[in-house]
């Protein structure tokens, strides 16, 4: 374990995942904070440096979270650590315990926290669009852009687990103890955003439920045939990773009192599967590309919205994407998945 940190720290958990990369190495840019890393796997190295410490450990031990207690000065908390979706379907009740347990040990991290030294402690938690669970694809069409607090009925283990977790932090946020004859001083000050699907330019996908558009990419890349698991007409919504790290940084920094909720959605555009087979064929002339759904998988994505309505957001905190559809593909995915198999 590191030195004890004396001035404020922010902690990163899930710090070696894609998203924990590009959040740290923006923070070292901006803040003035101790950089705090956690992860089950060894910091890379390329980020460790970024970092005043970096713990290999787990959220699920409560030993190393009371010796984090006593060593570090936290004011934030970026809790990214999670079982994803398609993971979390194979292993539901280990999705349970890491997504849920596991951000209830922070939580009760970030109380202690702010016991300590006072203030707020800013527990800022992604959340993800599998909360909804619209009933079939007609349903799904006809609602068009879903609000925050409609259809918020997940049918899988990763979206229970991330709804009930925004619960949790809103209940941490302003309702915790509240039978307790004393008062907290501070307390957490939870945000949290709902994610669509997201997609990189520097992550190999790995059979996520979103991860049919670059996989497309990857496929024509490589110059091998890709059958895509969902039907031409799937829609949902997407963000670029620089997007959704940018949205991240956004919503910690703006005042709590232009905060209108605790949860909030954000997206950039919506493409259907066949829209974006078109992208890529236009791309890469020699790709090959068909449509053989998986109806386990396939109908998992029709539970989800054809877009997500994120005006709360832009009204609240300034919220836009820098990446719009087309800068997404011609500027960000082609051009940097390109650069992974050395093609010009």
């Amino acid at each position: 374990m590191a030195e004890r940190i004396r001035k404020p720290g922010i902690l990163v958990t899930g710090a070696n995942g894609e998203m924990g990369h590009g959040l740290i190495l923006k923070l070292a840019e901006q803040s003035a904070h101790s950089i705090i890393a956690l992860d089950v796997r060894a910091l890379d190295e390329g980020v460790k440096g970024k970092c005043s410490a970096s713990i290999t450990g787990d959220i699920l031990e409560p030993r190393l979270l009371e010796r984090m207690q006593s060593e570090y000065e936290i004011h934030t908390v970026y809790h990214l650590a999670a079982l994803l979706s398609t993971r979390a379907e194979f292993t539901p009740e280990a999705a349970h315990r890491v997504n849920v347990e596991g951000t209830l040990n922070l939580l009760h991290l970030a109380i202690e926290q702010s016991r300590w030294h006072g203030v707020p402690v800013k527990f800022i938690f992604p959340s993800s669009i599998a909360v909804y669970g619209l009933p079939d694809r007609a349903t799904k069409k006809k609602a068009g852009k879903v609000k925050e607090e409609d259809w918020n009925y997940p049918t899988t283990m990763y979206g229970c687990n991330k709804m009930y977790c925004e619960h949790l932090g809103r209940y941490y946020s302003a309702h915790y103890r509240q039978l307790a004859a004393d008062t907290l001083a501070g307390g957490v000050d939870f945000r949290s955003i709902r994610f669509p699907g997201l997609i990189s330019a520097v992550t190999v996908p790995s059979g996520g439920t979103s991860d049919y558009a670059p996989e497309m990419i990857h496929a024509a890349a490589q110059g091998k045939e890709y059958s895509c698991f969902v039907s031409e007409d799937v829609r949902i919504p997407f963000m670029a990773m620089p997007d959704a790290i940018h949205s991240l940084l956004k919503l910690h920094d703006v005042p709590r009192e232009r905060l209108s909720r605790p949860v909030y959605n954000v997206t950039s555009f919506s493409q259907s599967a066949g829209q974006v087979r078109d992208l890529v064929l236009d791309e890469f002339k020699n790709a090959r590309i068909s449509f053989a759904p998986d109806l386990k998988r396939q109908a998992i994505v029709d539970t989800w919205p054809e877009d997500v309505d994120d005006s709360a957001a832009r009204a609240d905190w300034g919220w836009q994407p820098n990446l719009d559809l087309e800068n997404t593909f011609r500027s960000y995915l082609f051009p940097g998945i390109r650069k992974q198999y050395c093609m010009s």
